[in-house]
Parts: structure tokens; sequence; C-alpha cells
């Protein structure tokens, strides 16, 4: 090996433990507020109610006020306001993601990786900022709005993977990423439920830029972001040389950022991540009210089941992915993912023993860690250089789409029609993304 690969290999070993840093960090700030949901409601209406009323109880009554007869599951957990109400902020964000990361990853074509990820994770600190002094929920509203606006860092951080990868081993290090991904999701939702329990001095204040209930978990995700830009600054090289950017001007935010993808095979690509994460999405949303409804779970129990979940997405993603990728290339693996789905929709639909229901969540999280990686890496490999940023924004921002429809769709259903019945639609409706997948062709890994 000579001493220019020696530095090479170097450099890209670098790069990915800086990048897995950055969005191990970035998801675990992100994933803190993932248990407040329900406390929130309660928090900010009767915020509300103490000061004559306001938008969010309106909204409540609008919603209590609605013809829907929901299914009885017997148990007061089960409210449909909060699941609206917890659908409604995590589909702004999503919303957001989806016009905005596209515009992110086209500037870092342009730019380099390393300005846009300076500026984007340094959007998300305002936004957690604003969290911490949300005195209203109008200011709550703000935050995720900013977050929203700035969430386009991990596409960026993506496509740096992309850049300093080899095309045969592009899955790998997308699979790299995943892990970062399932350690966030572990330790995130585990913080925001521990910094729920704790109130900050002055936190009963009264007015719209104070602490309150919320503010320590608001506080931890903007420390884990500013430490974030600190790292990010001090430690990330620019991975995009400049005889490889694109020349192009950022897109202007459209609302389908899909049709505006000349390449079919990366198009096809996103369309079937967009229809697998609406069924995901939907069955992440409301699993937690599944595990009450049938097994009286507490939150402890909650997170044992969460905990669960994140092993297997790094198990999956940091053993599996990695070993079985290159025999089997990225398109049968994930389809072996999306039926992986199918089975696991499927045994939480018609079974109900707990340890069916722990083996359908195993399945069901190795169906998602066989997925992800491995359509990022399609969309990536089926894209030329200066179209990295781009095509892996548009990839994002399909499966943020997807996450502002499928909460809302799935506690519809589930709701309307009972937990048995959404989750055997869910395993119906992953065959859609199957259908779009079977006719991407296996990238040629002998192109560079």
């Amino acid at each position: 090996m000579s001493k220019e690969e020696v530095a090479s290999a170097k450099r890209k070993r670098s790069t990915f433990g800086v990048v897995f840093l950055i969005i191990f960090l970035d998801m675990v700030g992100f994933s803190v507020i993932f248990p407040l949901f329900p406390e929130m409601l309660d928090h900010y209406l009767d915020r509300e109610i103490d000061n004559g009323g306001g938008i969010l109880t309106d909204f409540v009554s609008m919603i209590n006020g609605m013809a829907f007869d929901p299914v009885d599951s017997g148990n007061n957990f089960l409210r449909f306001e909060t699941v609206v109400f917890g659908g409604v902020l995590g589909s702004l964000y999503a919303i957001l993601q989806f016009f905005f990361a596209p515009v992110w990853g086209r500037l870092s074509d342009k730019f380099g990786r390393r300005p846009i990820l300076l500026l984007t994770v340094g959007g998300t600190c305002l936004g957690y900022g604003l969290w911490v002094f949300a005195g209203n929920f109008w200011v709550l509203v703000l935050s995720r709005i900013l977050g929203g606006i700035a969430s386009g860092n991990l596409s960026v951080a993506t496509a740096s993977i992309a850049d300093v990868t080899s095309r045969e081993s592009r899955s790998k290090g997308m699979a790299l990423v995943g892990v970062a991904f399932g350690l966030g999701f572990i330790l995130g939702p585990a913080l925001g439920g521990w910094a729920s329990t704790v109130e900050p001095l002055g936190s009963d204040a009264e007015g719209v830029f104070v602490l309150n209930k919320f503010s320590l978990a608001a506080v931890i995700s903007l420390a884990l972001g500013v430490l974030n830009w600190v790292w990010l600054a001090s430690r990330f090289k620019e991975t995009l040389p400049l005889d490889k950017r694109a020349t192009v001007d950022a897109p202007k935010p459209a609302i389908f950022q899909i049709g505006r993808v000349s390449n079919v095979a990366v198009r096809k690509t996103c369309l079937s991540y967009l229809f697998y994460m609406i069924s995901f999405s939907g069955m992440e949303f409301t699993l937690t009210f599944l595990a009450v409804e049938r097994f009286d779970y507490t939150p402890s129990d909650i997170a044992k089941m969460f905990l669960l979940i994140g092993f297997t997405l790094i198990l999956a993603q940091g053993f599996f992915v990695r070993r079985f990728v290159g025999p089997l290339g990225e398109k049968k693996l994930a389809l072996i993912g999306i039926f992986i789905g199918i089975v696991a929709f499927a045994m939480i639909s018609l079974i109900h023993g707990k340890p069916w229901f722990y083996l359908s969540l195993f399945l069901m999280s190795t169906g998602v860690a066989f997925i992800s990686p491995t359509l990022t890496a399609l969309t990536s490999l089926h894209s030329k250089e200066t179209d990295q940023g781009f095509h892996l924004g548009v990839f994002r921002s399909s499966g943020s789409m997807a996450r502002a429809c499928g909460p809302l769709l799935a506690g519809l259903i589930y709701f309307k029609f009972g937990s048995s019945f959404a989750y055997l639609l869910g395993s119906v409706f992953l065959l859609i993304p199957a259908f779009f997948l079977l006719s991407v062709p296996q990238p040629d890994l002998s192109k560079r």
C-alpha cells in the first residue's frame, strides 16, 4: 500500500468517527422529546385554561367534538387528543424537513459539506434554545419550526460518508450511520423520560419566555447540540473536493421534490422508502398505545421495549448488514427487510401473547435495520458525485413526508378500527414499497 493509500484510509477512518458522533449526538438531542408529548399537552393546556384559553384549548375542543367513535380499549391512556397533539408536533417538524432537506443537500453539493453542517447544527441549537424558555405553546411551536428547517444536517452528514467511501463499501458506511441512529434512539428517550421527573427552579413562572416543566429536557438537547457544533467545527474536515462540486443552484422548496429527480432508479428508491416509512412510522407511533392496551405496560416496561428495538437496530446494522450486503447486494437485502416487516406486522396484528409480541418487535427492528442503510446506499450508488447531497436530501425528505403522514393516519385507523386491523393493514401496505423496489436495478459496483 502506497503512502497516498495509507493517508486516504486514515482520512476515511477519521471521517467515519467524526460523522458517527455528529449523527449520534444529533439523534440523542432530537429524540429527548419523544416521551414528553402526552405530558406536554396537559401542561400547555392547563396554562391556557388558567389564562382564559387559546389556540390549544380550541384545538382540543375541536378534536373532542369530532364525530369520532374510537374503539374502547378500557384504558384512559388512550386519549385521542393526545395522539393527535403528538402527531401534529411531529408532523410539523417532518413537513419542514421534507421541504428543506433537499435544499440543504444541494447547497452542500455546491459549497461543501462543512459550512452547511455548521449552519444546520447551529440552527438546531437555536430551536433547542427556544424550547428551554417555551413558556407558552406558541414558543414551543416556533422551536419545532426552527428545528425542522435546520434538520437537513443528517442528509448532509450521510453525503459526507458517500464522499469518502468506494462504491463497494458504500452500504457498510451507511450501516455505520444506522448504528449511530440506533444508539441515539436508545439514549435520547431515556434522558427525556428522566428529565421529565425533575422540574427546574422557576418552572411555575408565568410568561411567554420563561422556564417550564420541560426546560431540563430542553437544556439536555441544547447542550448536546452545542457539543455537536463544537465537535463539528474542530474535527470535521471537508469531504467534497472543489473539482467534484455541483455548479447548479439550489432548488427552491417544492411540494414534490421526488419529481425533480431525473434518475429513474433514484426516484423509485425514494418512493419505496416513502411508502415503507409511512407504514413504519405509523407503527412506531402507535406501539406505545398498543403495549398499554394489551399488556398494561408501565413507563418502565415501555422503556425496556424501546431498548430492545434500539439494541436490535445496532446488532442488525452493525453486524448482519455489513456482513451480508456484499454477497447479497443492496436490493435483495432491502427486499428481505420488507418481507420481514410484513411478517412482523402480521404477527403483531394476530398474536397477543408477550413472547410472540417481543419476537415480532425483534423481527420488525431487524427489517428496518436492513432497509434503511441499503436504500440509502442504493440512492447514493445510483447518483453522480455532483448529485449526492441533493439525491440523499430528497431521500431523507421522503422519509420526513412519511413521518408527517404516517402517525396521523395510523392514529386515526388505530382508534377507529382497533389495533389488530391497523397492524394488519400496515402489513398489506408494505407490498407497495416492495413493488417499487423490484424494478430498481442492482448497481454495477465495477463503475467508479
